[in-house]
């Protein structure tokens, strides 16, 4: 059973999101609450709590289920892009530069890994 969580409007660019979110992409929950706690990039605490949220959002989902055995891990993290605030900054003679303030939308989805139980395969006399 998978969880959603999504993190709309983030002030900051894609580009610099997407750095910190290919750190965490495919690991197990534990593992990347650990590497988002102590990672420098501004964008971390913000993934810190999106992960958390979807956490919970999994908790409320399966509420017979304990976390400890679930064996969680991020099954997708998207980056895409959101609005654009265009700002006009003075420039020498009279002239104005473009700043594009960029924002990004963040899709976090994690998921339970099933252990693939081993198949028997027989070894009768028919196959000889």
């Amino acid at each position: 059973m998978e969880a959603v969580a999504k993190l709309n409007n983030v002030p900051s660019s894609p580009r610099k999101m997407r750095l910190v979110a290919n750190l965490i992409r495919g690991k197990s929950v534990t593992r990347a609450l650990g590497l988002l706690k102590f990672e420098a990039n501004a964008g971390a605490p913000k993934l810190e709590k999106l992960l958390l949220s979807a956490l919970s959002n999994w908790q409320a989902a399966n509420e017979d289920a304990r976390i400890e055995d679930a064996n969680l891990y991020i099954k997708e993290i998207r980056v895409d892009e959101g609005k654009m605030l265009k700002r006009l900054r003075p420039a020498p003679q009279g002239r104005g530069h473009r700043i594009r303030k960029r924002s990004n939308h963040v899709t976090l989805v994690i998921d339970s890994k099933v252990e693939a139980e081993p198949v028997e395969t027989s070894t009768s006399n028919e196959a000889k």
